[in-house]
C-alpha cells in the first residue's frame, strides 16, 4: 500500500469539531462536523493577511497531497483553488514541490505543495526512500523562503503509509510530535488536520482508529490556545466511487470531496 504508489511515489482560537460515525470502506458514516476554523472569537484570530495579499497555504502531506491519480489537477489543490477563484478569494500555494495545471479557471496556478510520494508522519516507511517521514521537511524546506516561506494556513492530510506498518497508537504519537513541531515553527498559523481518507481494500481498522484520535489532539491543542482545527475526510468519502484504480489514491471526484472539505473550513478566512 503505497500512497506513493501509481506514478511516483499542505479568528479566535478555532475549536476542534467533532468528526461522525466512521463509515465502513466503500460506504458513507454520519455526516461529521468540521472544525470551525474561528469558532469562538473569530475577531480575535484571522491567519491570513489583511492588506490584500494572498493568504499562503501549505498543502502537506504524501502522494495524495500532491495529486497522484488525478497530477493533470493537482488533485484536491486544483478544485481547492477553483472554489476560492469562483469567490473572489485571495490563495496561493506554497512548498517546496511543484506540479498540477498551468490555469484554473483562467488563473495562473499555484503549484507549489508539500505532498512526498511514499512518505509516512515521522518514521521512515518501505515507501519513503529512508526518509524518515514528513516531519524533516519543518521548517525547510517546506516554510524556506524559496518555498514561499512560513504559511498562513497548513492543510495537513497524513497517515495513509503508516497505516500498514504502524498501529494506531503509533501513529497518534507521530502525528503529536508532528503537530508540535508545526505550532513551534509557524505558531501564527492555522493548522487544519485531517482524518484520513479510507483506502480501497482491507478493513481501514487502523485508519479508523487513528482518525479516532485526531479529535483529541486537535482539541487539547486548541484548549490551550494554539491555531488547530479538524477537518474530517473519512466519513463520507466512498471508496467505492472516489478512489482510482490503485485502490489507494482519491480520483477526481474523490479529490473534489476533499478539496470542498477543506474550502468548507478554510474559505470564509481567505481575503
Amino acid at each position: 500500500m503505497n500512497a506513493g504508489g501509481a506514478g511516483s511515489g499542505g479568528a479566535g482560537n478555532g475549536g476542534a469539531g467533532t468528526s461522525g460515525n466512521a463509515g465502513t470502506s466503500g460506504t458513507a458514516g454520519n455526516s461529521g462536523t468540521s472544525g470551525a476554523a474561528g469558532t469562538g472569537g473569530a475577531g480575535a484570530y484571522r491567519p491570513c493577511p489583511t492588506d490584500g495579499s494572498d493568504c499562503k497555504v501549505l498543502p502537506l502531506g504524501d502522494s495524495i497531497t500532491f495529486g497522484v491519480g488525478d497530477e493533470a489537477n493537482g488533485g484536491y489543490r486544483g478544485p481547492l483553488f477553483a472554489s476560492a477563484v469562483g469567490d473572489g478569494k485571495k490563495l496561493t500555494f506554497t512548498g517546496s514541490l511543484m506540479n498540477g495545471p498551468m490555469t484554473v479557471m483562467n488563473q495562473t496556478f499555484p503549484k507549489r505543495n508539500e505532498g512526498h510520494s511514499g512518505w509516512g508522519i515521522v518514521e521512515e516507511t518501505p515507501y519513503s526512500g529512508g526518509n524518515a517521514g514528513i516531519i524533516i521537511t519543518i521548517p525547510a524546506p517546506a516554510m524556506s523562503s524559496g518555498s514561499g516561506g512560513i504559511p498562513h494556513i497548513v492543510l495537513l492530510h497524513i497517515g495513509t503509509n503508516d497505516s500498514s506498518f504502524f498501529s494506531a497508537s503509533e501513529m497518534t504519537e507521530d502525528l503529536s510530535e508532528l503537530l508540535d513541531v508545526l505550532i513551534t515553527n509557524a505558531p501564527d498559523a492555522l493548522v487544519v488536520v485531517a482524518q484520513i481518507v479510507p483506502l480501497g481494500y482491507g478493513t481501514n481498522d487502523v485508519i479508523r482508529s487513528y482518525n479516532q484520535s485526531i479529535p483529541g489532539l486537535v482539541e487539547a491543542r486548541a484548549s490551550a490556545g494554539k491555531h488547530v482545527v479538524l477537518v474530517d475526510m473519512f466519513t463520507g468519502f466512498n471508496a467505492g466511487s472516489m478512489i482510482g484504480s490503485d485502490s489507494v489514491h482519491p480520483n477526481a471526484s474523490g479529490y473534489a470531496f476533499m478539496a470542498d472539505r477543506w474550502y468548507q473550513v478554510i474559505g470564509e478566512l481567505l481575503p
